[in-house]
């Protein structure tokens, strides 16, 4: 060890305390007093057996629209420049779109595989693995409002600071790494709810979300080196705080933050190492880097896509990925196309991937927005809001591809057969992780709490 005088070690420690003459005695000491400590994020045994061990969702962030990519509607080109309340007394519901005008998909849907699965042509490349998904064109939420439909997708509730779903997931199962965080966020939105989306609300924290925001070979995770300390002089730190943060838990038990500082501290010493390895794509051929589109025009999405995959198999329990510019009120057809383009060979690289190493099964894919956009248009190149009705889909991790679950009104206004909230969702991605979201519980404030709140109805029909 580089023998410090006090003043360099007040210097050199953020802490600012201890000397170079007591860290020897101080490690072993902390090493042989160490009270025992069980891991809040070691592998945990799930309610049943699971059909996915991880989850992979795409956040396509502002909203797709459903009736452009895959919620195929013939009606819509028929009543063409047509007010819904022309055709139709009864749509399902005009969520204020009876003064507007019907608009047709600007993209044509084409069958698609063995199961005929109808797709826009805004996925080509996705539409090769259509027998995979299951398209749920009934899903809808209440919230027309961007932050508060985004929280609610991630937390099942915009009202109130709740645990995220990622979160939920990690205090229930754990996760199969120890190296790495078991739940990474790659490019949330700033805004829009920013962190509670990626949030552990009054889970300990511990089970919050690591975020990346540079996927260029960046180290991804800010301080996540240290330039003044070789790795046996941090070791030996480490070993004295955690000593002093153990004592300081056992005083104040129901203090859940000292849980994960002390957890903070590990994963921080172990990621050191495994994340820039990770991060770093150099190790893979020219071939994937060209299917996953890096170099062309999905190469931020397709760097994520990658990253998802390595994550995968490095064992992160459970990865989010984001897409911005999906809230297409005018350009429409610019924006989709390039949306589209960009996330298109990506997603088919993501999938095809996960199927070569045998990681499809086990791996749960959700792709979604906030909510979707209206059929009748105010303008001719552009789409608002529209919450109830709209499309996510799912694939692997034992979900029945080349199915439609639900169905939105013959215009897509909204859900009207299977109808799938986000609660619903909710309930059905946990039940694939072999979780009962009526028993994934935790105390807060006199009451037992859970990612459904009272709601959420696991959608057996999907469930291979």
């Amino acid at each position: 060890m580089n023998p410090l005088s006090r003043r360099s070690w007040l210097r050199h420690t953020s802490l600012g305390f201890g000397f170079t003459a007591l860290a020897g005695l101080a490690h072993q000491e902390a090493v042989a007093a160490k009270p025992s400590f069980d891991n809040p994020l070691a592998p945990k045994e799930p309610h049943f057996p699971a059909k996915a061990k991880r989850v992979i969702f795409l956040c396509m962030r502002g909203g797709p629209t459903h009736v452009d990519t895959f919620d195929y509607k013939p009606d819509l080109e028929k009543y063409a420049g047509k007010s819904p309340g022309e055709v139709a007394t009864e749509a399902g519901g005009l969520n204020g779109q009876k003064g507007r005008k019907l608009a047709p998909s600007i993209f044509p849907f084409q069958p698609r595989g063995e199961s005929g699965l109808p797709i826009s042509d805004a996925y080509p490349k996705l539409s090769e693995h259509a027998d995979d998904l299951c398209l749920v064109n009934g899903a809808y939420t209440g919230i027309p409002n961007h932050p508060q439909a985004l929280v609610q997708l991630h937390t099942g509730n915009f009202q109130f600071v709740r645990p995220s779903m990622g979160a939920w997931t990690l205090y229930g199962l754990g996760t199969e790494s120890q190296e790495l965080p078991g739940f990474i966020t790659v490019k949330p939105p700033a805004r829009l709810g920013g962190a509670q989306n990626y949030g552990s609300g009054f889970l300990p924290a511990v089970y919050q979300g690591t975020k990346i925001d540079d996927v260029r070979g960046g180290n991804g995770i800010g301080n996540i080196s240290n330039g003044r300390f070789d790795e046996e002089l941090q070791r030996k730190q480490i070993d004295l705080l955690q000593s002093m943060n153990r004592e300081l838990a056992e005083k104040h038990a129901a203090n859940s933050q000292l849980d994960g500082v002390i957890e903070s501290y590990e994963l921080a010493f172990r990621m050191q190492s495994a994340v820039p390895e990770l991060l770093d794509l150099s190790s893979e051929t020219s071939a994937t880097l060209d299917a996953y589109g890096i170099g062309g025009d999905g190469d931020d999405f397709g760097r994520q896509c990658l990253l998802a995959r390595r994550f995968a198999e490095a064992g992160v329990r459970f990865v989010e990925l984001t897409h911005e510019g999906w809230d297409m009120h005018g350009n429409l057809k610019q924006k989709l196309t390039q949306n589209a383009r960009a996330t298109d060979g990506p997603i088919a690289a993501l999938l095809a991937d996960l199927k070569a190493r045998g990681l499809f099964e086990e791996t749960l894919v959700v792709w979604s927005g906030e909510f979707g956009r209206t059929p009748a248009v105010k303008k001719a190149d552009g789409r608002d809001h529209n919450a109830t009705g709209f499309t996510m889909w799912m694939a692997g991790g034992g979900v029945k591809g080349g199915i439609r679950h639900g169905a939105t009104d013959p215009f897509g206004i909204a859900a009207v057969e299977d109808k799938f909230h986000v609660h619903d969702f909710h309930a059905t991605a946990l039940h694939l992780l072999g979780l009962d979201h009526t028993k994934l519980t935790y105390r807060y404030a006199g009451r037992d709490f859970r990612l459904t709140d009272v709601y959420g109805r696991v959608a057996h029909d999907v469930i291979g």
